[in-house]
């Protein structure tokens, strides 16, 4: 069933993936971003989420003149997906990265609410877990990684992702509306598929994602399937491939890399160290593009 959709951040890395998958399945996105990433069949509005005004005035507004010229109000978002943001650390001061990300989530939230949006999907990250922005070697507190494990944010990029989940919750605590975050992998794009190589010749890079990776498609997947499931309150999912991003198997990684990491239990071959399990068998999640020939 087709859905409206407001999508920030629908131009950065991840979003202009996912905002091409909802449209190839039929969906209105509307782009609303401070910069156009022009897609056929994708609308855009200037948005500064840094601008509560703003943002709710662009939420309520028309998506295009066509409908503009349809109807005299605008109809509601059956959904809105929340990706903009500083997507990490390093490229603003710390304490903008924070500003940006916490009250731009809070703007989007708190406007979505009061405007009786009933679906939100927010992109959170697995910088969650304590491990991409670390020092030396950086070890999980058990493998498989899962959701129920402790965050452990140490970077103001990370910090503002374990903020705006505790943001999400309250939210969703007094509404009862369906709030899901996703905490993204390590994104690739399909042009990015030459980077494998680098990683299995050196492969103790991937230690800060915990091997993970997620092509940006299968990113999209993962944000139709949440658009379209209802009654599940608040939620938080990996969002990882099925498998590793090195040519070793499970049992090499951990010998070699994590050996004093405890096990919650088996782990297939091949499986993903940062794992989507609950994504899977919750949302039916099926990852389709995976870099091993």
């Amino acid at each position: 069933m087709s859905k409206r959709i407001f999508f920030t951040g629908a131009s950065g890395k991840a979003g202009r993936h996912a905002a091409a998958y909802l449209l190839a399945q039929g969906h209105q996105v509307l782009n609303a971003d401070i910069t156009s990433y022009p897609q056929a069949g994708l609308d855009y509005l200037k948005v500064d989420i840094t601008d509560a005004a703003q943002v709710f005035s662009a939420m309520s507004a028309h998506i295009n003149r066509d409908e503009l010229r349809q109807t005299q109000w605008p109809p509601a978002y059956d959904a809105i997906v929340h990706f903009a943001a500083i997507p990490r650390i390093l490229q603003a001061s710390d304490i903008e990265t924070y500003r940006v990300n916490v009250m731009g989530t809070y703007h989007v939230l708190e406007a979505a609410v009061k405007l009786g949006i009933r679906k939100i999907i927010f992109a959170s990250s697995e910088t969650v877990y304590g491990l991409c922005f670390s020092h030396g070697q950086p070890a999980p507190l058990g493998l498989p990684v899962t959701e129920e494990d402790m965050t452990r944010p140490m970077d103001s990029y990370a910090m503002s992702k374990v903020v705006n989940e505790e943001t999400a919750k309250a939210f969703q605590r007094r509404t009862g509306f369906d709030i899901y975050g996703l905490r993204i992998g390590n994104v690739i794009e399909p042009d990015e598929y030459h980077l494998f190589e680098g990683f299995c010749e050196t492969p103790e890079v991937r230690l800060y994602n915990a091997f993970n990776y997620i092509d940006a498609r299968d990113l999209g997947q993962a944000v139709d399937l949440c658009v379209n499931r209802d009654g599940l309150g608040y939620e938080v999912f990996n969002v990882s491939n099925d498998t590793n991003s090195v040519d070793l198997n499970t049992d090499q990684i951990i010998s070699r890399f994590y050996p004093d990491v405890p096990l919650k239990g088996d782990i297939a071959p091949d499986e993903c160290l940062f794992s989507n399990r609950k994504l899977k068998e919750t949302l039916g999640f099926a990852p389709r593009h995976n870099w091993h020939p």
